[in-house]
């Protein structure tokens, strides 16, 4: 989970501006002052930089940093399925 959680915190930084200084596992992305439309850009963001299926309809501004690395990194080391694995 440590690379994916510095790209998300280098993320954070560069596309949204916020202080990396604020970026800690424990601080709600709403703590960061992204609003729901930038926590929604932020799942798609990652989503297609890590070619992983977030869920849209569960991004909140409510989840923790670490708690969206988690989810990431627990998507990253699922067996791939559906038809791209077939490929």
């Amino acid at each position: 989970m440590d690379r994916v959680y510095d790209h998300l915190v280098t993320l954070l930084a560069d596309k949204f501006e916020v202080d990396s200084d604020r970026i800690v596992p424990s601080v709600t992305l709403g703590e960061l002052d992204l609003d729901s439309l930038a926590v929604v850009e932020l799942y798609v963001t990652l989503q297609e930089e890590w070619r992983v299926p977030l869920d849209d309809s569960a991004a909140s501004a409510e989840l923790t940093v670490g708690e969206v690395a988690g989810s990431v990194a627990a998507l990253l080391t699922e067996p791939a399925s559906g038809p791209e694995a077939a490929q």
